[in-house]
């Protein structure tokens, strides 16, 4: 009986550990294999050459390196500001703004890109008010300062759930102490605060140059003569005029290694420079007086405008009538009436469905292998573990080439099928899932488990009928975030999709691509408030008022 229970959870290792060598392991290696393979069949390192010698390559990974590293530094600075801000002083409507700043972050970057494009691009409503006021005319939002623009806005929120779970965390008596030794608020900062949450502070910002330096929409739509590497990368692979197959693979795996540098540096400041903080008397927002707080209300009202003016905008454009690219100032439903049109319900429907299946097999993978690799320690379930961490690493644009490498002949053609979105959705998505399900299952003591054994129950009962319960309200909470960021996903579907596998991202990026604004908008406003009413439904469950990371 003993050996059977063994026997079921190590079939379950080797049958999960077989799926990730399938979808993960192998178009991966046949990324490497084929960004080293010629024409002719000879092994060369030919294509990794012709990268570096010349400019027109090597100077896209340049600009993104500039574009990356200026947006993470403005997300720092602001994520953190906006988090010491809130904690620290009593902002009024903290609640909802909290709720705002997360939609700010949930939201596409490409859509924030599309938005600000219709307020300060060349024909934006912001600049034409402005050139009509000033004799200089404006040449739009396009290029290096927009990119930067539209990544940092996007981008700053996540710095900002980091610092506010660690300044939950953070003992305001050291503070204190140094407030009745005479420092500034701007002394204490710099001295106290800064230095207890930096490890959490440049985590949070890797993780944000990680996303920016993986995303190509952006670039795509705003960059204009600005070019990046993820967009390189794609129009190697997608390009209309000319491609290259084994070119592009090289370019894969150029970002496989930055990012890879970029996940093994986070790991190293996680388990280096962390610390934990007792929290005996945890920072309490006051209520501030004068100027100290009308600076503070104004600063974080600002900000929050506008971070999500791009989601305002987008509403509102989503109900005025457009001809061409330009909208005629009336309201209309024509936007909404054109996407719900018999031929296009298939998008929404896709979406959903597509959703839906990849967060069932989510939860499903996420329980059983957090299960195996807290519960069931081994070698095998060690790979496992490991395996499970490089689609997080990977950029979608990458994974999404990697799955038509490896999926588009006998005998798993799934190239152009619905189950190729599903199984990149659900594994891109899967690691967040996992993560969340092993803080749960470590938060659950093994001897309610060997209580439930030692009654006459067999081990798989008391995981489903015990173990699961327990863990059931944080998996699907975990579940329901992961479904906000699933459902906007774009890098890889854009590579895997056709036309009858469509998805809102697609739809929203493609209309933008062909200037029927009014259509992207109307698709952009249903994924907005599909994320609105799953955010409200997280906080529902998780009974929390903001999220903290």
């Amino acid at each position: 009986m003993k050996g059977r229970k063994l026997n079921i959870w190590l079939v379950l290792a080797i049958a999960i550990l077989a799926l990730f060598l399938v979808f993960v392991v192998f178009p991966i290696a046949l990324i490497l294999y084929k960004s080293v393979l010629m024409e002719d069949g000879n092994i060369s390192f030919s294509y990794f050459t012709k990268f570096l010698s010349k400019k027109f390559y090597w100077s896209t990974l340049i600009n993104s390196f500039k574009v990356t590293i200026a947006s993470t530094l403005v997300s720092a600075v602001l994520g953190l500001i906006m988090a010491y801000v809130l904690k620290s002083i009593k902002i009024k409507g903290s609640k909802f703004i909290n709720i705002l700043i997360v939609i700010s972050y949930l939201s596409p970057p490409f859509i924030g890109a599309y938005a600000w494009v219709q307020l300060l691009g060349r024909n934006g409503f912001i600049t034409r008010i402005l050139n009509s006021i000033s004799n200089v005319k404006l040449s739009g939002i396009y290029g290096f300062s927009g990119i930067v623009l539209v990544f940092s806005l996007q981008s700053f929120p996540l710095v900002y759930m980091y610092i506010s779970g660690a300044l939950k965390n953070l003992d305001n008596s050291l503070n204190e102490a140094a407030e009745s030794l005479g420092c500034s608020v701007f002394q204490r900062v710099r001295r106290v605060i800064v230095p207890l949450v930096m490890p959490t502070l440049l985590a949070s910002s890797l993780l944000v140059f990680m996303r920016v330096f993986s995303d190509f929409g952006t670039p795509m739509l705003i960059g204009e003569g600005y070019k990046t590497f993820p967009v390189l990368l794609y129009s190697q692979f997608m390009g209309e005029v000319s491609t290259d197959d084994h070119f592009a693979a090289a370019l894969c795996v150029i970002v496989i290694v930055i990012t890879l540098v970029m996940f093994f540096l986070q790991k190293f400041i996680g388990n280096r420079l962390t610390y934990s903080m007792s929290a005996l008397k945890p920072m309490q927002s006051q209520k501030a007086k004068g100027l100290r707080n009308i600076l503070a209300h104004g600063f974080v009202y600002l900000v929050v405008l506008v971070a999500i003016l791009p989601q305002l905008t987008v509403i509102t454009t989503s109900f005025l009538e457009t001809r061409g690219a330009s909208y005629t100032g009336q309201f209309t439903l024509e936007n909404y009436k054109n996407i719900l049109m018999p031929k296009n319900l298939p998008i929404l429907s896709n979406t959903y469905l597509y959703g839906l299946t990849a967060i069932l097999l989510i939860v499903v993978l996420g329980v059983l292998i957090s299960y195996l690799t807290v519960r069931k320690k081994s070698v095998l379930t060690s790979i496992l573990d490991t395996l499970t961490m490089f689609p997080y690493i990977i950029p979608g644009s990458v994974l999404g080439i990697a799955f038509l490498y490896a999926f588009n002949k006998q005998p798993l053609l799934l190239s152009g099928t619905a189950i190729i979105i599903i199984i990149s959705l659900c594994i891109r998505r899967l690691p967040y899932t996992i993560r969340s399900s092993t803080a749960i299952i470590g938060q659950i003591s093994p001897s309610i488990e060997e209580a439930a054994i030692s009654l006459g129950s067999t081990e798989a009962k008391t995981f489903l009928k015990v173990t699961v319960p327990m863990m059931l309200a944080g998996v699907l909470s975990g579940a329901i975030m992961s479904w906000i960021t699933l459902i906007s996903e774009l890098s890889s579907s854009i590579i895997l999709y056709t036309s009858k596998t469509q998805t809102l991202t697609v739809a929203i990026y493609v209309e933008v691509i062909r200037s029927n604004f009014g259509s992207a908008a109307a698709y952009s406003t249903i994924l907005t408030v599909t994320s609105v009413l799953s955010l409200l439904l997280f906080f529902k469950l998780t009974g929390s008022e903001d999220i903290s990371v």
